[in-house]
């Protein structure tokens, strides 16, 4: 496996964390998008799929869904979510992989799959790199990451409370890290830096609904690496609350529905 001392507080997901953030933020956030990547994905008919910064498996469920007879490895660098989901998805070789520096072989896989990870790797044309390194020559790669983030209301509701619980030093992870590689002129221009060609880039907008506001304060706060500059500002668990209660104000009580927006990206390896 590749050298995971790069991975920092905003790409850390240890203890209880995966378990939080799998049962209140893996249905609401990324759910409805892993059914679309999975489609994409059924339709190139891979033998082999490699997926990178798989989390909690959320994607991956999707992908054993629609491709039940291809061969799946599943990777990601945090051992706490390799361990939460191969517990949790059968039919998957989990394995835990920095997608920077991937112990792979050339020309293994038909697919490769990244699901809102790539957000997240200091060196994003490395990545594209070791994907197009690992990939047939007639593979493709899919990924998703977020549009900015006034463009989906959960993670926008999240942040503006923030701001008002923590108005002189409110956390910057949300904005910085998950919605911070929203331009699709960057995105491309990485793709073609690591070797890959044929990129295209479409925007999806998406309803999704969660059971309240608080769930979702709690997944974001204590199950996301928000919690770790949360930590630093005060006791967790009324910060916990306080943005909870932010979010139930602006979002309502009860279940809460709002708009997700981000890219689906396609690319191939370059002839």
């Amino acid at each position: 496996m590749g050298d995971a001392a790069w991975m920092s507080d905003d790409a850390r997901w240890v203890g209880s964390m995966p378990e939080v953030y799998d049962r209140t933020l893996g249905p609401v956030l990324f759910a409805p998008f892993a059914e679309r990547v999975a489609a994409a994905a059924l339709a190139l008919a891979p033998e082999s799929v490699l997926e990178l910064a798989a989390g909690t498996g959320v994607g991956t469920s999707a992908l054993v869904h629609a491709l039940p007879h291809a061969r799946i490895v599943a990777t990601d660098l945090n051992p706490a979510m390799v361990s939460w989901a191969s517990q949790r998805i059968n039919g998957v070789t989990w394995r835990q992989a920095d997608a920077q520096d991937l112990d792979l072989p050339d020309s293994t896989f038909d697919l490769v799959v990244c699901q809102f990870g790539v957000m997240f790797f200091p060196d994003k044309p490395a990545a594209y790199s070791e994907a197009a390194r690992v990939m047939t020559q007639d593979g493709a790669l899919l990924l998703t990451v977020w549009d900015t983030l006034d463009t989906s209301e959960f993670p926008r509701v999240l942040v503006e409370s923030l701001a008002a619980v923590l108005p002189d030093n409110p956390p910057s992870f949300v904005a910085r890290v998950p919605h911070g590689y929203a331009d699709p002129r960057l995105i491309e221009n990485d793709l073609h830096v690591g070797g890959l060609t044929q990129v295209s880039i479409d925007r999806l907008v998406l309803n999704s609904t969660a059971t309240s506001a608080a769930a979702l304060a709690e997944g974001f706060c204590l199950g996301t690496p928000l919690r770790f500059a949360l930590e630093e500002r005060g006791p967790l668990k009324d910060l916990t609350r306080a943005v909870a209660d932010q979010m139930t104000a602006r979002l309502g009580e009860g279940e809460v529905t709002g708009e997700l927006s981000g890219f689906i990206v396609s690319a191939r390896k370059a002839e």
